[in-house]
């Protein structure tokens, strides 16, 4: 009687993501809880008794300088990050996130069938980021753009450093209304609120349905990919020659 039970699969240990860009993932991560925790307390700030003096009690102070503390990471390290994608391996490459071939909304399609519509008769195999992973994050960047233009502007009223004044310009994109960036720097947060958690789910999902890697990937920069996929690839790239 055969065996039910499918042999299986050769897997191939490939190096995905350097060490720099695991660096940026988790400190963007750490930057980005640390910006949303403090943020909301500050545009809702807690009514704190106390009967202490007030020049005794610092505790929105140091909110305020967590806040722009993490801001101050948030921006450097997303700059490091448009640099690397330069620098970096062809896994990091800016070509990974934005739409510019057809085969690229071709691969996004393949993914939002299996991502979102769930289709079970199809696969999509991506070492580094999927088509419309990298699409997203391609907004989320937008994202970052936006969300420091608007912080370092609020936060030029109340800095005397020459970095934070050079986007005390950027009013007119709001029609110098502060309470205008004030929303947009709002609503950018929830975006990012959004974003993590759908990460996360994604995440965790591809994990568990390809087994590939993905969560561990992020701490040792290693996946694990089938024989098969690079056997597949070279024989593709061998007709085309």
């Amino acid at each position: 009687m055969a065996s039910s039970i499918a042999s299986p699969k050769k897997l191939r240990r490939v190096f995905v993501w350097e060490l720099p860009v695991r660096i940026y993932h988790w400190l963007n991560a750490l930057a980005i809880v640390a910006l949303i925790a403090t943020g909301y307390l500050i545009g809702n700030p807690p009514a704190l008794l106390s009967a202490s003096e007030a020049s005794e009690r610092f505790f929105f102070g140091w909110i305020k300088f967590i806040h722009f503390a993490a801001a101050y990471i948030f921006f450097f390290n997303f700059i490091f990050r448009i640099y690397w994608s330069f620098a970096g391996n062809k896994y990091a490459h800016w070509r990974n996130f934005l739409p510019i071939s057809k085969q690229f909304f071709k691969d996004m399609w393949a993914v939002i069938r299996i991502d979102i519509l769930l289709k079970k008769d199809t696969e999509h195999v991506a070492v580094g980021h999927n088509a419309l992973a990298g699409f997203f994050y391609f907004l989320t960047f937008l994202a970052f753009i936006l969300q420091s233009i608007t912080g370092f502007a609020l936060y030029a009223n109340m800095s005397d450093w020459w970095f934070a004044d050079l986007f005390s310009r950027a009013g007119w994109l709001f029609w110098n209304e502060e309470f205008a960036m004030r929303n947009w720097h709002h609503a950018t947060m929830w975006f990012f609120i959004i974003f993590a958690m759908v990460h996360i789910y994604l995440v965790f999902y591809h994990d568990y349905v390809e087994g590939r890697g993905e969560i561990s990937s992020m701490g040792g920069g290693w996946k694990f990919m089938e024989e098969e996929f690079f056997e597949k690839k070279e024989e593709k790239e061998t007709k085309a020659k």
